[in-house]
């Protein structure tokens, strides 16, 4: 029973992140039945009847991206069941927002489009959203990673001064003035 349900578990998680990033490709049209979307690898938009399967997309994946995607699917699998749900729901409710904003984005500009037209706005949009998104974290984690450093190292010295002081220990705390406020 426990195998089976690991394999079952492995599916879904493998399912709703293949969901996830064919999402990003771009949603179906509801006329045809078939979808159009953007093709991540020339940035040219794919005409109907050319969408990948999961499969296919993942293959399609850099192999950093592939490997980020199976260390998610593994921690997937290693969340209980309540950690599972609290994530659907996040990712449920960004996923809302998002859908928000470019709603909000192309009625800002103005634009009138069909419903064709507005799902690949839409698709776009989130691709975009994410490059950004992807490109500022990037950029706070390389600020951090310089940063951190030279917060660790002010501490060092701060703390040394302190320890090496006479009459310092280890259990004392810092010094307060107690000049009054003007």
């Amino acid at each position: 029973m426990g195998r089976r349900f690991n394999l079952i578990s492995a599916t879904i998680a493998l399912s709703i992140f293949a969901w996830d990033f064919s999402f990003a490709q771009g949603p179906p049209q509801k006329s045809s039945g078939r979808s159009a979307g953007l093709d991540r690898h020339n940035n040219q938009f794919r005409g109907p009847g050319e969408r990948r399967g999961p499969g296919e997309r993942f293959f399609q994946l850099s192999p950093e991206e592939r490997q980020a995607f199976r260390k998610n699917a593994e921690r997937w699998l290693r969340m209980n069941p309540e950690q599972q749900k609290f994530l659907r729901e996040r990712y449920n409710l960004h996923r809302q927002q998002l859908k928000n904003e470019a709603e909000a984005a192309l009625r800002q500009s103005g634009l009138r489009l069909d419903q064709s037209a507005r799902d690949q706005f839409e698709a776009r949009y989130l691709q975009e959203r994410r490059k950004i998104e992807r490109e500022l974290r990037e950029q706070f984690e390389t600020k951090r990673d310089q940063e951190v450093p030279q917060l660790n190292e002010r501490l060092k010295k701060e703390f040394q001064s302190r320890q090496s002081a006479p009459g310092a220990t280890s259990t004392s705390t810092p010094s307060v003035s107690v000049t009054p406020i003007r």
